[in-house]
């Protein structure tokens, strides 16, 4: 391999450091309308008049929406392959709204002086009802937050909305009573994670226009282009090919982009007006009425022998996908499919939730997608079984973890092919000094030091579900174009899928053009979610490569009169063996372009009918100052599984960005909500991320298995980084002051306030 495995640099590097205008808005057309959202000041209320006659009126006002003005057809803003496991419960405007924030009307104006004047003249009336806040009670409340009769669910995920369930599921293998009941040692206990903002420095943001043959065109900072076609398709009530939908570069997206929520504000104006139009969410709106983290309350009972062997393992998770079901029935399935497994040596689980509608800001993706929850409740249940056993953590999981060739019945019956867990663990706890620093040390100026660990795994893709299409050609003078319909998130996905088509081609990388997504030309692809792209797509890059390569040797073949048995393709020419003949490939793309039967084209898909997960380790040290709670990250060691590794710079960016969203998880962020539904951190004054000062050193490392059905032995790295932090820093808390912290963030108040009541 010449490029895989080689820290090449990113395709748009340039473009990026020098400013070049790339992203979404730098591309809007100067004459685009402004669009804002008129948003509600309850929870939960029905609009009973509203009056938008004076803000009609204002100088440069083009265009006012209500309810009455929009399609009355329900549809779903979760981005995933149809048909869709989220129920469809949105309209694009209701006659009911949900939560603090919801839509009530659309302003579209010449400017943004313009629009926000006129919103503030907009009258509502509204019947204030009483909300479901609380995600504990909602389950069978006699408030409803869906009670239309329209409301239906495409997918059999156990949903009901006349008893504000989103979905509800049970799995499990073995008597998993039987074996707890005769387990030596047992732990169960309640661990809480509250909703987290995405926080990607480029907010949600969409441009439209009316192309030239009436076709709405959509221009929009999203992970899933095709889904956006087919979700505007549902809400405005037209056919997807009156739709095309182009991604510039996406300045981050994390998961919140997997959810369409901007798009269709400026597409409905557009198709009322026939003019551009454009919305940029301010910070607020991306705080408010966004898609983040769902909180999860997840319950782990589990058994094990009294020399520490885990007999078996149940998990209970509750969610709370707020006012409407985006990605709520999917990320539920990951807090136990990819916690569970980690342990696949347990006689017996069992894996139970319930997903839930509540009167708050809607929840949605966010990297790690349910398994981040999941895995900081069952690692520091892990965690805590180790203290009950008075074993050394690491000890403990050495025993009990996954090892190649584990079946993970927890994980749909897969088989570990490619594991090098037990390596990740026990070369992280060297970089972090476990054996000398395990589990507490007082410094001299008081202050105490403790170190804590945890596992994760993720997938890479959705088992037969997720496709990834890829379209490669070779040009005139024989450079060649790849075409991709994987959403490049500022991750590298066109750098990496070029380097693997550069070592099927035999080429150099700049040899290569990436077209990034446009569903009108592109391939089809899932979109940029789920881990999918390094192994779902990087396959289909490989399989279209290879066409392509046997296409250039029949080609070659022709044209020097040999048999195509006899003809190679070195990447530079094709030769024929038996006789010292051959062509260029700058001379077969040229004569491709000229009396030719054949194009020089393939194109390819792949869809795998496994997902073969990642693994990682991560250990952290912390500091606490007892006196005023506050912790200090100081060191972070993480090793990584995930196959080979394609580009070493890039995916140790991604360890790195994924840990310090964990850390931030951890012990910063949260959202808070006041009695009336209102949500407190509504600007980056009040919601808190880390700075460069929170995370600590970083030393990320790979201990690299072999993958036999990815690309060149590649699993995917996107997800699973964000997944140790959490668990990992609760232990080290733990171990340096004995308080056990089961909800998150572990903010000083509460460290503080736990030490004075020892």
């Amino acid at each position: 391999m010449k490029y895989v495995n080689q820290p090449i640099r990113k395709k748009d590097a340039m473009s990026l450091v020098t400013g070049k205008p790339v992203y979404t808005d730098d591309l809007a057309p100067k004459d685009c309308l402004v669009v804002k959202v008129l948003r509600s000041p309850h929870a939960h209320a029905i609009i009973e008049e509203i009056q938008t006659d004076i803000a009609k009126k204002l100088p440069g006002i083009v265009c006012v929406l209500t309810y009455e003005d929009v399609p009355q057809k329900r549809f779903t803003m979760a981005g995933q392959t149809y048909p869709e496991p989220s129920p469809y419960d949105r309209l694009i405007l209701d006659k009911r709204v949900r939560f603090v924030g919801d839509a009530v009307a659309i302003v579209a104006g010449e400017d943004e002086k313009a629009v926000e004047k006129a919103m503030k003249v907009i009258k509502v009336k509204y019947q204030v009802l009483e909300p479901v806040l609380d995600f504990r009670t909602a389950k069978d409340n006699p408030i409803l937050v869906h009670p239309e009769e329209n409301w239906k669910a495409l997918c059999p995920v156990g949903a009901d909305n006349k008893r504000n369930l989103c979905a509800c599921g049970l799995e499990e293998h073995g008597d998993v009573d039987k074996v707890i009941a005769e387990s030596d040692v047992v732990v169960e206990n309640t661990y809480h994670t509250k909703a987290v903002q995405q926080t990607m420095m480029e907010t949600f943001r969409t441009y439209t226009t009316m192309d030239t043959y009436g076709r709405l065109n959509v221009i929009s900072s999203t992970q899933v282009p095709f889904h956006v076609r087919r979700i505007l398709s549902n809400a405005l009530d037209i056919p997807k090919s009156r739709i095309r939908v182009v991604k510039p570069r996406i300045g981050g997206g994390f998961g919140a982009k997997q959810t369409v929520v901007a798009e269709v504000y400026p597409a409905i104006v557009t198709l009322k007006t026939g003019r551009p139009a454009k919305i940029i969410y301010t910070r607020e709106e991306s705080l408010i009425a966004s898609s983040p983290r769902h909180e999860m309350e997840v319950k782990v009972r589990i058994g094990a022998t009294k020399d520490g062997h885990i007999r078996g393992i149940e998990v209970k998770t509750l969610s709370n996908t707020g006012a409407y079901g985006e990605h709520g029935p999917t990320t539920v399935g990951l807090s136990g499919h990819k916690s569970i497994p980690l342990y696949s040596k347990a006689e017996a689980f069992r894996f139970q939730y319930d997903v839930v509608y509540t009167n708050r800001m809607s929840a949605g993706a966010y990297r790690g997608y349910g398994a981040t929850q999941g895995i900081f409740a069952v690692e520091s249940a892990v965690n805590e079984l180790a203290v009950k056993l008075d074993m050394d953590p690491v000890v403990l999981r050495e025993m009990n973890l996954t090892r190649e060739g584990d079946v993970m019945h927890g994980y749909y019956g897969e088989t570990a092919g490619s594991c090098h867990l037990d390596r990740c663990l026990e070369r992280t706890a060297e970089m972090v000094g476990w054996k000398e620093k395990y589990p507490r040390r007082v410094m001299p100026d008081g202050k105490i030091r403790g170190v804590g660990i945890a596992m994760a795994m993720q997938g890479s893709g959705i088992s037969n579900v997720d496709t990834g299409a890829v379209s490669v050609k070779i040009n005139d003078d024989g450079f060649y174009s790849l075409s991709i319909g994987a959403s490049d998130m500022g991750t590298g996905c066109d750098t990496i899928l070029s380097q693997m088509a550069a070592d099927c081609l035999d080429c150099s990388v700049d040899e290569i053009i990436v077209h990034g997504v446009d569903t009108d030309i592109s391939p089809y692809d899932s979109g940029s979610y789920a881990s999918s792209t390094t192994y779902v797509t990087g396959m289909a890059t490989v399989k279209a490569c290879q066409t392509l390569v046997e296409k250039i040797k029949a080609y070659g073949a022709e044209k020097l009169g040999c048999d195509v048995e006899d003809v190679e393709f070195d990447g530079e020419k094709v030769y024929c063996l038996k006789e010292e003949r051959s062509i260029s490939r700058k001379e077969l793309g040229n004569a491709a372009m000229c009396a030719a039967n054949n194009a020089l084209y393939a194109t390819e898909a792949f869809s795998s009918p496994i997902s073969p997960p990642p693994f990682m380790a991560g250990a952290v040290e912390v500091e606490v100052d007892p006196e005023t709670g506050s912790v200090e990250v100081l060191d972070y060691a993480a090793v990584v599984d995930c196959g080979t590794v394609v580009n070493p710079n890039l995916a140790k960016v991604q360890v790195e960005g994924g840990l310090v969203q964990g850390i931030g998880m951890a012990l910063f962020e949260e959202i808070t909500y006041d009695e009336k539904g209102y949500v407190a951190e509504n600007s980056l004054m009040q919601y808190k991320i880390p700075t460069r000062l929170d995370m600590g050193k970083l030393h990320v490392e790979f201990d690299s298995s072999y993958e036999q059905t990815g690309p060149f032995g590649a699993k995917s790295i996107g997800e699973i980084v964000i997944n140790t932090p959490s668990p990992a820093i609760a232990h080290a808390v733990y171990n340096a002051t004995g308080l056990r912290f089961r909800e998150l963030p572990i903010t000083p108040e509460k460290v503080a306030m736990g030490l004075m009541k020892e």
